[in-house]
C-alpha cells in the first residue's frame, strides 16, 4: 500500500528546474548571434513552466526567475532571426529584379 499523501512533498528540499540554466544559456545566445538557439530554448522553457505549474512548490524560485528570463530572450531572439530572414529575402528580391532589369 502507498503511504504517500498528497502533502508529503512539501517536507522534500526544493530543487532548480532541470533546464532552466540551458534556457537562459540558449536565450542570450539565441540574441547574440541570431541562431536557432531560441526555439530550442523556448521548446524547453515550455516543458519545464509545464513541470512548475504542476507542482510549483517543489521548485526554487530563482530557477523559475531565471527560467522566465530565459524565455523572454528566447523570444527576442526567435524575433531577431524572423526580422533578419525577412530583410534578407526582401534584399534578394529586390536585387534579383534590378539584375531582371538590366539584361
Amino acid at each position: 500500500m502507498n503511504s504517500q499523501q498528497p502533502n508529503d512533498y512539501l517536507n522534500m528540499p526544493q530543487k532548480p528546474l532541470p533546464n532552466a540554466t540551458a534556457v537562459l544559456v540558449l536565450g542570450i545566445i539565441s540574441i547574440v548571434v541570431c541562431s536557432i538557439c531560441g526555439i530550442i530554448g523556448l521548446v524547453l522553457a515550455n516543458q519545464d513552466l509545464r513541470l512548475y505549474n504542476n507542482h510549483p512548490e517543489m521548485y526554487t524560485e530563482g530557477s523559475l526567475s531565471n527560467l522566465k528570463a530565459g524565455r523572454i530572450c528566447s523570444i527576442i531572439g526567435v524575433v531577431i532571426l524572423g526580422l533578419s530572414i525577412l530583410y534578407v529575402i526582401c534584399v534578394l528580391l529586390i536585387f534579383g529584379s534590378f539584375s531582371n532589369s538590366f539584361r
